[in-house]
């Protein structure tokens, strides 16, 4: 037997490789200190037989269950010949060891399967990642059903799930689950995942923002997905996810391989705030490539789309921009309707220029006019689909998915384009990269509007898998031939919240619900596991389009200031002072955004109907909470305690302009908007400050900044 080890900043892996079969997870969880021997891990792993069972000792928590060697839960390999070969049962294990990985190469002879896991966990990092290639050395092709990307071994008591339900406008919605028996399963099928964020976290019971020991996962991948998390014989819980599979979607032929997207896991004994806190470090450094290799600050961004939809004038978008670029907007993004035929969602997906009528000199008089504002330029697209009333799908009806036979289901008036056909996705490519050579576009705005419905290739193999590979590949095909472009993630808002698109895109539209009070909870859940830098968040008009809710402009700027924040309305309809109050918002982003966009993300449970949402600067030196009532309940809300300051430090606490408060306040609580109060980090953390009581569907931004 051998063990094998792995250690980040606070986490260890720990494995033991026994004579036969794949290594066993030993443990998985914060760090334990040097010096843990073979013997003394062989000695806690010598199991006797168990009654009524099979005669030798079977291991359930290996890195990839299979079917047939006795371990009975949800098998992590699934894959046949035909009849034959349906069981897999891995020998001749060899471990290769490298700084911060693991890689473990394993053969089936029986089968003729090699199986790699890779396992990387960075020395000064937080966030184990997981993938794993399976080989086929046979001579009859391998169809495989089930290939997990990451499994991840929880102790007994960590049985509370945090799960991530929800729905168009309504993503990231968190419920909690006790797993007393049995399992959960989670399964996409939709090819995005507006109602099945790919995350799961697992806790010990009652664990909240700073308390107890929690494990999460995500799986790194935009299509359809499978997260399980059993129960095993002893009460550990193994947690397994990977990609959901179509009958005959990935058959590997003879010599073929297939690799798995990457699974992503944490630990922290500090609560779902350290948890996030080492997701946002991992994905900072080991997933996000920014053009130019670091990021720069994110453009306060003007999106056009709530305050113009289809109906497009130049004139109008040049006035909203005027308007955006003296409130302090960065970057203006010209969203739908601007191409051929597009005056609604029922024409023009697929003919990637400009409509002749609204731009009859095509897109570079209206281009010039807004960077001569010293604004950017952004454009809407949604490559990935087709209307049926577009030149394209006229001159090539054969190129959408769809299975012979069967009828074409449209979905906002759309069909999806078959991306795998090379002269499908070289033809996007060509129009896309003419108007990037044509004109100074710095961002593409990339959506994706309808489910996947009987979405079949040419051959009429289920195309789910493929397509979402051919599109990654689109996706770096664009950025290697315009490296200065950045791309945001759209699926009709938060379909796409995964760290598989962010390692070809730049932000995600976390949501197509822009109202505040809406925001405040899909904010929360989409924060859990990604930075908010990453976090498209705009103030949007009021009444709100999707809801009517009508909210004050300060309620709306403060819900979006900690993520990347912009606009989504037409600014010439603000009154002067509205449009003063609103530069001064995008003022304060903007002076905060080293801090908000590299900074620890700090939260605090909900208490009396009041949520708590912050960064503090990894020094401790600059914090900044975002303190939302969003609604009443029976007791006045208790003092606010902030987490994760310096307990030795002193800090000044404002409430920084241009907020103001038309509610009674206290003297000191007066202060806030004035000088500020001088409080110790200790006193703020434990015993907490009185703060004025906010009326429902309002919010506070207080800063503090180290004196000490």
């Amino acid at each position: 037997m051998n063990t094998h080890r792995l250690d980040g900043r606070d986490t260890t892996l720990l494995l033991l490789q026994r004579d036969a079969g794949l290594p066993e997870i030993v443990y998985w969880g914060t760090r334990l200190p040097s010096g843990i021997t073979l013997d003394a891990v062989a000695s806690l792993r010598d199991r006797a037989t168990r009654r009524n069972g099979l005669d030798e000792d079977h291991v359930e928590a290996v890195l990839m269950p299979t079917i047939g060697t006795g371990a009975l839960r949800s098998p992590g390999l699934v894959a046949s010949r035909g009849a034959l070969d349906w069981t897999a049962e891995f020998d001749g294990v060899l471990v290769r060891q490298a700084p911060g990985q693991l890689r473990v190469v394993a053969i089936d002879k029986v089968a003729a399967l090699r199986l790699e896991i890779v396992l990387d966990l960075p020395p000064d990092g937080d966030l184990l990642s997981m993938h794993s290639i399976l080989h086929n050395q046979g001579a009859a092709p391998l169809q495989v059903d089930r290939l997990a990307a990451g499994v991840f071994l929880v102790p007994a008591a960590s049985d509370e799930l945090l799960v991530f339900d929800g729905r168009w406008g309504r993503e990231f919605a968190e419920q909690r689950i006790r797993l007393t028996s049995g399992n959960w399963t989670s399964e996409n099928r939709r090819g995005r995942s507006h109602d099945r964020t790919p995350g799961l976290i697992l806790g010990e019971p009652g664990f909240d923002e700073d308390r107890a020991l929690v494990h999460g996962v995500h799986f790194g991948w935009s299509g359809n997905h499978r997260t399980t998390a059993e129960r095993l014989e002893d009460g550990r819980i193994l947690v397994s996810t990977g990609e959901w599979l179509h009958p005959g979607e990935l058959v590997l032929a003879p010599g073929q391989s297939a690799q798995t997207p990457v699974a992503y896991a944490a630990v922290s004994q500090n609560g779902l705030r350290g948890l996030s806190q080492h997701f946002h470090a991992g994905v900072r450094s080991g997933v996000l490539e920014w053009p130019g290799g670091a990021m720069r600050p994110r453009p306060v961004t003007l999106n056009s789309w709530e305050g113009n939809y289809f109906s497009h004038d130049h004139d109008r978008l040049v006035a909203q921009a005027t308007a955006g670029a003296r409130i302090g907007i960065e970057r203006f993004v010209l969203d739908d309707g601007w191409m051929a035929g597009r005056d609604n969602d029922r024409a023009g997906l697929g003919d990637w220029w400009p409509d002749p009528l609204k731009y009859p000199d095509g897109l570079g008089r209206l281009i010039d006019a807004i960077t001569g504002l010293g604004l950017e330029f952004g454009l809407w697209v949604e490559p990935e689909m087709v209307n049926p009333d577009s030149d394209l799908y006229r001159a090539h009806p054969d190129a959408v998915l769809q299975v012979a036979g069967r009828p074409l289901r449209t979905s906002r008036h759309q069909l999806i384009l078959d991306l795998t056909r090379p002269d499908i996705a070289g033809l996007i490519f060509d129009q896309l990269a003419a108007l990037l050579r044509a004109h100074p576009i710095a961002y593409l705005k990339w959506d994706m509007n309808r489910d996947f419905v009987a979405a079949g290739d040419s051959d009429g193999r289920p195309a789910y898998r493929s397509h979402l590979l051919a599109t990654y590949a689109l996706l770096e095909r664009l950025r290697e031939a315009f490296p200065a472009v950045e791309i945001e993630s759209c699926a009709s808002g938060g379909g796409r919240p995964d760290l598989g698109i962010l390692r070809h895109t730049h932000r995600v539209w976390t949501s197509d619900c822009t109202d505040a009070l809406e925001r405040l909870p899909i904010q929360r859940g989409f924060s859990r596991f990604l930075p908010p830098e990453l976090m498209g968040a705009h103030v949007a008009a009021s009444p709100n389009h999707q809801t009517g809710r009508r909210h004050t402009l300060g309620f709306r700027a403060a819900v979006a200031l900690l993520g990347h924040m912009g606009v989504e309305l037409d600014p010439t309809t603000l009154a002067t002072d509205e449009q003063d109050e609103l530069a001064g918002w995008i003022a304060l982003h903007k002076r905060l955004r080293p801090l908000l966009h590299a900074g620890l993300h700090q939260a605090g449970p909900m208490l009396a109907g009041r949520s708590l949402r912050g960064v503090v600067a990894p020094d401790r030196s600059h914090a900044v909470f975002l303190v939302a009532q969003e609604r009443t309940e029976a007791h006045r809300p208790p003092p606010l305690t902030l987490p994760g300051l310096d307990a030795e430090r002193h800090y000044r606490l404002q409430a920084p302009p241009p907020q103001r408060l038309d509610i009674r306040l206290s003297p000191s609580q007066r202060s806030l908007f004035e000088a500020g109060l001088v409080v110790s980090g200790a006193l703020l953390a434990q015993a907490g400050i009185a703060l004025p009581e906010l009326q429902p569907e309002t919010a506070l931004v207080l800063e503090l900044i180290g004196l000490d």
